[in-house]
């Protein structure tokens, strides 16, 4: 049985999840769904140096990471920037244990990249520019390859998760999503 129908033949239900559905593609939007409303992500190739360890990080190889807070940094507007996946995680863990929000957090997307795996201890070519960076959320993560980053072992983000399958196939790992790495995981491929 349907509710009653206003002239043009639409019952109330049809209106009701009409502009429900309609409010939650909103919300979404205004919630940064879309990213309309996140901050951009920045270039790291004017000699930053990592918030969590200090090396300047277009020196050194492997992924790298940026977050912006709901309270800017004391020293700049924008993001927190990082030299490698774990000084990102590790950074936002222990700033979200300080009561620190987290709108957004970037990190290298090596799916939109032409990338080489280089040296004796395999290493990923680092890509600073802006555009090389993919929000946290559309990302698989290769967590526990033998392929290294700036500080050593570290997660090698996708965003197609078949890159990832095929990354992980050649040199090993557990493809996961980025969401779910946690301060365990990070401190576990760390040792």
């Amino acid at each position: 049985m349907t509710g009653p129908t206003d002239e043009a033949g639409i019952d109330r239900r049809t209106m009701l999840t009409t502009a429900a559905g309609g409010l939650a593609v909103g919300l979404a939007g205004c919630m940064g769904g879309n990213g309309a409303d996140r901050p951009a992500a920045v270039a790291l190739d004017e000699g930053q140096t990592c918030d969590q360890c200090g090396m300047v990080i277009e020196e050194h190889p492997g992924p790298t990471g940026q977050v912006f807070f709901e309270d800017h940094l004391s020293d700049r507007d924008g993001p927190a920037w990082f030299c490698s996946g774990t000084c990102t995680y590790t950074y936002r863990s222990d700033q979200e244990a300080e009561g620190a929000t987290p709108i957004v957090t970037y990190l290298t997307d090596y799916s939109a990249v032409d990338y080489s795996i280089e040296g004796d201890q395999p290493a990923i070519t680092a890509h600073l520019a802006a555009e090389d960076y993919v929000v946290e959320s559309a990302l698989s993560v290769v967590a526990g390859s033998e392929v290294i980053g700036a500080m050593g072992p570290d997660l090698i983000p996708f965003s197609d998760t078949a890159d990832a399958d095929a990354f992980a196939e050649e040199y090993g790992g557990e493809v996961l999503p980025a969401t779910d790495v946690d301060r365990e995981l990070v401190d576990s491929i760390k040792s």
